[in-house]
């Protein structure tokens, strides 16, 4: 299996995609200032402690309080009670496993785990433990003994897990990782005393190379790199662990993730229906309780066989994909012979295998139903892009304004590189509010690369919403396309950016998505940039 990384890094934002067999399978994206807090360690004072719930909420400065289960406060076999472990005003070093979403706080953590491309520190334990996917005895062995004689030579004696990544690796790298952080918990430590709760101590690495870290190794082609810095980052990480690596490691020029149609990878991944190589389908639906996918079958004359092995293979990616968690079920196409359901149940074990997030999967049901829980950590592609539709109230979602900005901010790029002197896109009311203000930077951007002095827009009416005219997740019914009125064409303006019809986008396709809400056609703003001027339709220059 052919499998490659691709990193998009700029000033906004950082991409990064897993490709196996030339298929998007992954996707993770870190927006600047707005980077989620995972991994990254506070100085705590707990607030309350609640023994009813076997819980505790501490105090990070966040605003919304951490949320620390007892088994997370302590070893979940031997620890008491939580009103014996904590008590109120007390201060502790705690690591965050969960972003806060829908008003929450995050969850937390006084079990601290560093990681490193080898090991993984558990400064609060005294363990030692093997990675499972390292199945061969004697290479076990040999790296319990190395991390055994590393630990001697430590004063705390932290404990540590073994990655898979450290198979066949020499000894002193181990060794020399084990001493790097244990060294970094200490200064963790120092910096601890050093300031008052509630305090961030240590943040997590940037994305890039986080995902480098866990990801990256010998089994992967190549790792292609659109961004100077992104590139920097990575080249010094690489070259400090595995520097064997760095022949695989290729700068690219601009529009690395439109060569490889990740965003028409991505567009897929937000509607609601996936298609399966028979002609079948999957019909994937995220609710409060749960995520039910179920599998269709276009043409009956296919064999339940085929179509149910290609489901659960489709299934696993677009979970992955689309970072699906908490319970999921999967409807498969009832079986009547035991050993297609065996075959079907192998396949999905397989491809769950893949996954890196921590699952549970039980075996199909009478009724064909497969359940399994994954566990989250951060939000999922579908909230970190879109919101909620305002026009149907919640059935279906739309694109976020931050979201749209960035799309508008590449679509834009892409022609300044063409020699395009002369622009005009039209956006909704709302998209040009957030250019000016939490998006500013977007426009900041644009106006450097086409050498714009100002920029200004003009208002028109405001689009009026037509419910029921996209398709509504609660009966997957699509309502009636809605004809899209053609901009204005201009000199120079190099193909049409901004489409009229979208609620926010100002825009979009005269034909209708699954999970997209399609509001009537109207004109929005116009921003127009031309001869190094931005300016608006209707001034004096224009």
């Amino acid at each position: 299996m052919n499998r490659e990384l691709l990193v998009e890094s700029d000033a906004l934002q950082t991409r990064v995609a897993l490709l196996e067999s030339g298929r998007l399978v992954e996707l993770f994206l870190e927006r600047r200032g707005r980077r989620g807090l995972v991994g990254s360690l506070f100085k705590g004072r707990v607030r309350r402690v609640l023994p009813g719930m076997r819980a505790a909420f501490v105090d990070l400065g966040l605003g919304r309080d951490g949320y620390l289960w007892a088994d997370d406060a302590g070893d979940a076999e031997t620890a008491p009670a939580i009103d014996r472990l904590l008590r109120r005003g007390q201060d502790l070093i705690v690591q965050v496993t969960k972003d806060g979403l829908a008003g929450k706080g995050v969850r937390i953590t006084s079990q601290v785990t560093l990681p490193g491309r080898y090991l993984v520190l558990t400064p609060t334990g005294d363990r030692v433990g093997i990675s499972r996917r390292i199945e061969d005895t004697d290479e076990r062995d040999r790296l319990r003994q190395l991390v055994l004689a590393a630990r001697a030579e430590s004063v705390a004696l932290p404990g540590c897990i073994v990655r898979t990544a450290a198979a066949e690796v020499a000894g002193e790298q181990i060794q020399e990782e084990y001493a790097a952080l244990a060294a970094t918990w200490r200064r963790i430590e120092e910096r601890s005393a050093a300031v008052a709760a509630p305090a961030l101590v240590q943040r997590e690495d940037e994305l890039d190379v986080r995902v480098i870290r866990d990801l990256f190794a010998a089994d992967f082609d190549s790792l292609l790199v659109d961004g100077a810095d992104a590139y920097r980052r990575i080249a010094e990480y690489l070259g400090g662990v595995q520097p064997e690596l760095l022949e695989r490691v290729e700068r690219t020029r601009r529009g690395l993730f439109e060569r490889y149609r990740i965003d028409e990878a991505v567009e897929a991944a937000l509607r609601s229906r996936a298609p399966l190589p028979s002609g079948g389908y999957l019909v994937i639906n995220q609710t409060e309780a749960l995520v039910a996918i179920d599998v269709n079958t276009a043409d009956f004359d296919e064999t339940v066989l085929r179509t149910n092995l290609e489901a659960v293979a489709e299934a696993v990616r677009q979970i992955r994909l689309r970072d699906l968690s908490g319970i999921l079920v999967i409807d498969l196409i009832d079986m009547e012979r035991e050993d297609h359901r065996e075959r079907v149940f192998a396949r999905l074990e397989a491809e769950l295998e893949k996954d890196r997030a921590r699952h549970r999967v039980l075996e199909i049901s009478e009724f064909g139903l497969v359940q399994l829980t994954r566990r989250r950590s951060h939000a999922n592609l579908e909230t970190l892009l879109t919101r909620e539709c305002p026009t149907c109230g919640g059935g279906g979602r739309i694109k976020s304004v931050a979201t749209i900005c960035l799309e508008l901010r590449r679509t834009c790029l892409a022609r300044a590189g063409r020699g395009v002197s002369q622009l005009a896109v039209r956006v909704h009311p709302e998209v040009l509010d957030g250019l000016r203000g939490a998006e500013s930077a977007v426009l900041d951007g644009l106006q450097g690369a086409f050498e714009a002095r100002s920029c200004s827009a003009n208002t028109s009416s405001s689009p009026t919403c037509k419910p029921g005219t996209g398709t509504d997740r609660r009966n997957g019914r699509a309502g009636a396309p809605v004809r899209a009125r053609r901009p204005e064409r201009r000199r120079g303006l190099g193909g049409r950016v901004g489409r009229p019809g979208c609620p926010l986008r100002g825009g979009g396709s005269a034909r209708s998505r699954a999970g997209e809400c399609h509001p009537q056609p109207a004109l929005g703003q116009e921003l127009s940039v031309r001869d190094g001027v931005a300016e608006a339709p209707g001034s004096p220059s224009s």
